[in-house]
């Protein structure tokens, strides 16, 4: 059976399924790709950042992570509390906390897309099964000889959708789960490396290193 007949035979409501698919796979793929060309580890520019709080070369650090692709986010978090280190570290925390949220609202782009294309699809899919069913069960009414073979054919046109529906959802709905994990990992090492930041650089304070 070619995809042809395939969507033919699940009626009007493949249609809607299809481009649900489409839109799927688009923003998987997209996201993969977003999330592979963003460098999203942090150990090594976190470490580097406080040894050099710690030795009072802010100018250095400063520079160094200006020097960073950007497509190093945790570059561009740390970075943003630096420029505003003589401000205070209450600043520091500001800029940072307002950096992460813009970078990691880039990151989560799509996902609530996938949320209700998962939640949608199986619906859709739901609604081509009974509509499949009602003409079903009119053909059933209006055959002269009723039997087996056109009461299963009808059927199984009928549940083509319902399949075609949960297997959109569950598409979308592992795509959502994977990348929000990875978002959100990343949100707690920022987080926690933002605070040792700020902490470092009290201690720095304190000690007349800067």
């Amino acid at each position: 059976m070619s995809l042809k007949e395939f969507i033919i035979m699940g009626g009007w409501a493949m249609w809607p399924l299809l481009a649900f698919s489409v839109a799927t796979l688009t923003i998987i793929i997209e996201r993969v790709f977003y999330l592979l060309l963003h460098n999203l580890n942090i150990t090594d520019i976190f470490e580097t950042v406080i040894e050099k709080i710690d030795a009072g070369s802010i100018g250095e650090t400063e520079a160094l992570l200006k020097r960073y692709d950007k497509r190093k986010i945790g570059a561009a978090i740390f970075l943003s509390g630096i420029k505003v280190i003589s401000l205070g570290e209450a600043r520091m925390e500001k800029a940072m906390e307002s950096e992460a949220g813009e970078k990691i609202s880039s990151l989560e782009n799509g996902f609530s897309l996938l949320i209700a294309l998962g939640s949608i699809a199986p619906i859709t899919g739901f609604l081509g099964t009974v509509s499949g069913m009602i003409n079903a069960f009119k053909s059933i009414a209006n055959a002269a000889d009723v039997n087996a073979q056109l009461v299963a054919g009808g059927i199984f046109e009928a549940l083509i959708t319902t399949a075609f529906g949960l297997a959109i959802a569950i598409v979308a709905i592992t795509g959502y789960s994977f990348f929000a994990h990875i978002v959100d990992r990343f949100t707690a090492e920022v987080e926690k490396a933002g605070s040792e930041i700020v902490t470092h650089t009290l201690l720095a304070r304190n000690r007349g290193g800067l």
